[in-house]
């Protein structure tokens, strides 16, 4: 009795022996692909890092253009600020001009005396070439008053406008 409680004792730890070689070899197995899984997992977070590292100088990039176009979009609205209050100026003085001129004209044409006063603009019809009549003599007075518009011109610039 007692050789065969040592062989079943020994048949038992040969069992599990076996079943201790079985799992230590599923247990490599498992190490194995973790270790491989490890390698790729390394180069996927190689590549990360890198697609972080290209995307933070892109963006650097980006901030470095905005701010660029900022500075020139800001010098360009005060230009065309600037260019907007200069056009106007120049409008208002071709308008003082244009009266002026209006003024001239008004009192070179030979008028009545009532159309003198109230100094109104019609356009006239531009007469055919062959139809001109003979131009009129101005009178003194019309001369003086165009003389008069003539003179109450400013200079702007240097130049007589």
């Amino acid at each position: 009795m007692n050789h065969s409680l040592g062989m079943a004792i020994e048949a038992l730890v040969a069992v599990l022996l076996l079943i201790t070689i079985g799992y230590c070899m599923l247990l490599n197995n498992r190490l194995k692909r973790l270790r491989s899984d490890e390698h790729s997992l390394k180069a996927v977070i190689a590549e990360l890092i890198t697609a972080t590292e290209i995307a933070e100088r892109a963006i650097g990039g980006l901030k470095h253009a905005v701010r660029d176009v900022n500075e020139n979009l800001g010098d360009q609205l005060t230009s065309a600020t600037e260019m907007s209050a200069h056009l106007k100026r120049q409008l208002s003085e071709c308008d003082h001009v244009v009266r002026r001129l209006s003024k001239i004209a008004i009192a070179a044409r030979p008028q009545n005396q009532e159309q003198n006063q109230a100094m109104v603009i019609e356009p006239e019809p531009e007469p055919e070439p062959a139809r001109l009549p003979p131009p009129k003599p101005t009178s003194a007075k019309a001369v003086a008053a165009a003389a008069q518009a003539f003179s109450e011109r400013r200079r702007t610039g240097g130049l007589a406008a």
